[in-house]
């Protein structure tokens, strides 16, 4: 009896086991797992494919573009420490493209250079007065006027040619007995230039005529008027300059780093946007021998066919030149898209993994431009992936993830005004507004104050196209590619001379495509061109005072691109009215 009390009281027991696991352990299970669910719903994060800096723990819109949010990724695993990864959304949205590097032949490749046309030097003329006197009549009335060999140009009242013809008159009369004197006489007004036909007039009728003409020794084009109706002139004093332009020179800037890679006699194919589709051939024909030490450069000349009146002086052109190899060897190049400068060192983004959206930084050395692209003598091999559209939205996402960057230093911090201005809230100020200090190259004032003109021509230029002023656009990339010109190359020594070298070129061939064409369409393209480049030189440089680089999203047909602004007020160039206030501050330069 006592052993079945006993078995009872088991049974019971477990029972009660049974149940309190069923009450109480199915309870706490679920209560873990609301809660894991609970803390992995409370840990998700939403960003926006257009601007990984904005993290929001719930869903909605994005306070700058206004795109839905989507889920941000929950980590990085398996990456490298400076690697970061993109997803493809973000990568299609911001038109990431990428290039697999390869070698190619230098031989072939062209360089691009700028320039103007200039009257040929060798068929000019000055058109002078043989004797003084007064101008009674000038016959040519404006510059540009077609002047042909033996045509009347001015009419001139000359006291010493009328006492000239006073001698003539006497010794003609003397002849036979003094013929010295006759023939003395009469080479007298042949050096005055008064023909064998004047000269026997005048002894034949006896009379001396008060005014003389003056006829044109050549033909071609008035290029300048020295002189006015009624002025008096000397013997041998300019009157007027005439330029034959069935031939004109198209001269181009090279620099020092350049020289050895051009000759005498290559070939040049010459545009300009008067005739946008059109390309002129002709030959190096001459090299400066003379190192200009302001500008650091030396003047290539072109002497080209002009008999259809196709190049006006003062025209700016463009000329591609073949290359001359220094070697053969098969050298790495890259497109110039590709590249971010900072004060001490080039950069690309390399993509890791052909597979996987996930980049690095890669610091690269660089030699000469060739075209729109670079040699690469340290930093890539051959079958590299990198970054050659988007770079700087890369550089961007690389920035906000504390990874190396272009403005980041090697330990992943970015350079900022102040320290943990990256780990703001959402709350704070937006990551767009960041107020960065560029590893800076050291240069003079006064380099910096001659980059500050080109400048504030620059955000006169940028003003215009937000006025959707093509007229006004022209104008402003004329003052600034003069201002250009001036800049004193002589102070910038190694590192930041190389820098400089490698920016100015592009610079001007953009400026100069500006100024040269009224189709507003076309100028915001170079515009696009110019503002990637003086933001480089910006950066690198520094113009004493605060600059705002802006990027619109929309602009290059979705490609985006970016400005320089003095405001963070957004007027954007690319649109004017149409989308005025479309972008965004992407950084600010002190």
């Amino acid at each position: 009896m006592k052993n079945n009390k006993t078995v009872i009281y088991i049974g019971l027991l477990a029972v009660g086991l049974l149940l309190g696991w069923l009450l109480f352990g199915s309870s706490s299970n679920e209560e873990t797992e609301h809660n894991h669910n609970e803390v992995s719903e409370t840990n998700q994060m939403w960003t926006c494919s257009m601007h990984p800096q904005i993290m929001q723990p719930e869903p909605g819109d994005c306070p700058i573009c206004g795109m839905d949010l989507i889920p941000a990724e929950s980590g990085s695993d398996g990456l490298l420490a400076d690697q970061f990864k993109l997803t493809e959304n973000a990568m299609a949205l911001a038109n990431i493209q990428t290039t697999v590097v390869g070698k190619g032949n230098v031989d072939g490749n062209t360089l691009k250079l700028s320039g103007k046309i200039a009257e040929n030097e060798e068929a000019n003329a000055v058109q002078v007065s043989y004797f003084s006197g007064r101008i009674e009549r000038l016959n040519i009335s404006f510059t540009g006027e077609e002047v042909r060999k033996g045509q009347l140009l001015a009419t001139i009242y000359s006291p010493e040619l009328y006492a000239a013809q006073q001698e003539l008159i006497t010794a003609s009369s003397l002849k036979e007995s003094q013929p010295a004197l006759y023939k003395a006489v009469r080479n007298k007004l042949k050096l005055w230039k008064l023909s064998e036909h004047q000269i026997n007039q005048i002894e034949e009728t006896q009379k001396i005529k008060e005014n003389f003409p003056v006829y044109a020794t050549v033909s071609g084009t008035v290029t300048e008027k020295l002189v006015e109706q009624g002025d008096y002139i000397k013997q041998g004093q300019p009157l007027l300059k005439i330029a034959n332009l069935n031939t004109v020179w198209a001269n181009f800037d090279v620099y020092e780093n350049q020289i050895d890679l051009f000759k005498k006699g290559q070939e040049v194919l010459v545009t300009t946007n008067a005739y946008a589709n059109k390309e002129f051939k002709g030959k190096v024909d001459f090299i400066e021998p003379i190192l200009n030490t302001k500008t650091r450069t030396v003047s290539l000349r072109v002497v080209l066919n002009n008999k259809n009146d196709v190049f006006k002086p003062g025209m700016f052109v463009t000329a591609n030149i073949e290359r001359v190899s220094r070697s053969n060897d098969e050298v790495l190049t890259i497109p110039a898209s590709a590249v971010l400068w900072t004060g001490e060192r080039s950069v690309v983004y390399l993509k890791t993994n052909p597979d996987q959206t996930v980049f690095e930084m890669r610091e690269v050395v660089l030699g000469n431009q060739i075209g729109n692209e670079y040699e690469v003598l340290e930093g890539l091999f051959v079958g590299n992936e990198i970054v050659t559209n988007g770079t700087f939205t890369v550089d961007a996402a690389a920035q906000l993830q504390g990874k190396k960057s272009m403005m980041n230093k090697q330990d992943g911090k970015t350079m900022t005004g102040h320290e943990g201005h990256l780990g703001m809230d959402n709350n704070s100020k937006n990551e767009s507004d960041h107020t960065y200090m560029n590893e800076r190259l050291k240069v003079s004032g006064k380099f910096q104050e001659q980059l500050k003109e080109v400048y504030y021509d620059y955000i006169n230029l940028k003003d215009a196209l937000v006025k959707e002023d093509s007229k006004g656009s022209s104008k402003n990339a004329t003052t600034l590619l003069s201002n250009l010109g001036k800049i004193d190359m002589k102070l910038l020594k190694d590192e930041a001379h190389n820098h400089w070298m490698s920016l100015i070129d592009e610079m001007k061939s953009s400026t100069t495509s500006i100024a040269g064409s009224q189709d507003i369409k076309t100028q915001r393209n170079h515009f696009k061109h110019l503002s990637l480049h003086l933001i480089k030189a910006v950066q690198i440089f520094g113009v004493k005072e605060k600059v705002y680089v802006e990027f619109c999203p929309m602009a290059d047909n979705n490609n985006g691109a970016y400005w320089l602004s003095k405001e963070e007020q957004i007027l954007n160039p690319y649109f004017g009215d149409a989308m005025l206030k479309c972008g965004e501050v992407k950084q600010t330069i002190e």
